[in-house]
């Protein structure tokens, strides 16, 4: 280790531990990272801006998260999932249920408020089987 005059030993991440902080960074955040190498949050920035191999695996860690739960989402809905289907398409396709329609009250009936929204709403779910399959 690297010695600071008149500090403390400057910290270094081995290649073993940039493997295990790609590995982490799908579920933690930079904070609870420092936590598990048992140093603080600056600590880390400071080892990341003179390793740049660690921030690199750092955001790699977390964008292959990322387009695992997409991909997991995104086959959700393929299959059928009405809660994954809209969930993708509002955040990936911009998609809106504005003026989603209304349930009547009586437990027993539950129909759309007018003709318009229940067509609408068809024609959003048409659209979401088009744009998945």
């Amino acid at each position: 280790m690297e010695m600071v005059k008149g500090g403390r030993p400057v910290k270094v991440l081995t290649e073993t531990d940039v493997t295990k902080l790609e590995a982490l960074a799908c579920c933690l955040t930079k904070s609870q990272v420092a936590d598990y190498f048992g140093m603080t949050e600056k600590t880390l920035r400071a080892i990341e801006e003179r390793q740049p191999e660690v921030s690199t695996a750092y955001r790699k860690g977390r964008a292959k998260a990322v387009g695992d739960m997409g991909s997991a989402l995104y086959r959700a809905g393929i299959n059928g999932n009405i809660q994954a289907m809209r969930f993708w398409l509002t955040c990936q396709a911009g998609w809106s249920e504005k003026g989603a329609s209304k349930l009547d009250s009586r437990p027993d009936k539950h129909i759309f408020d007018d003709a318009a929204n229940a067509e609408a709403e068809e024609a959003n779910v048409e659209q979401a089987w088009e744009l998945t399959g």
